[in-house]
């Protein structure tokens, strides 16, 4: 809810066609402490997840920004998605924890390949922060450009990652998997 969304939100804003995904079971938010936390069925709207939490403790999900991130990605879109129901496909899937591009890497290898066209996974590893995820959205942006600016990505990935590197100090991990 907070990573990936205000990197879609990013990559929307320059005209880019994305869609955003969770790979879990449900949407898992931070409680009012570890062993109470906020979970939601995916599909559950941003709206009623926003208005949830403000009327469970609203000074507590302000603070932890919660709140906001839930009124920004409503704005976004209707409600989050879990990656394994999605049947769409994609030219680049961009995760922001290793977990999920391992979660990712092995549902794309565990579907049947009907067409062999590719798609290129890659992990920007970024801490699960407010403060961090609005940091690597604009790196985000950047490494998607980057990949759309080449004529063959699929020949020239190990370059654009060095380059990427070198410009925004991480480095991305990859596998291309096939459809």
């Amino acid at each position: 809810m907070n990573r990936s969304m205000e990197a879609h939100n990013t990559l929307k804003d320059a005209n880019f066609q994305v869609s955003s995904y969770g790979v879990g079971s449900h949407v898992k938010l931070p409680g009012p402490n570890a062993k109470s936390p906020n979970t939601y069925p995916f599909g559950t709207p941003y709206q009623f997840i926003y208005d949830d939490l403000k009327a469970k403790d609203e000074e507590l999900y302000t603070r932890n920004s919660l709140l906001y991130m839930a009124d920004r990605n409503l704005k976004v879109k209707l409600a989050p998605e879990r990656w394994q129901d999605n049947k769409d496909r994609f030219d680049v899937v961009l995760a922001f924890e290793e977990s999920v591009f391992e979660k990712v890497v092995e549902d794309l290898q565990n579907r049947e390949q009907t067409s062999g066209a590719s798609v290129l996974v890659l992990n920007l590893d970024v801490k699960d922060s407010p403060q961090e995820a609005a940091l690597a959205a604009p790196h985000a942006l950047e490494l998607c450009e980057m990949l759309e600016a080449s004529d063959d990505w699929e020949s020239d990935v190990d370059h654009i990652v060095d380059e990427f590197q070198q410009k925004c100090g991480r480095r991305p991990l990859y596998s291309i998997c096939f459809y």
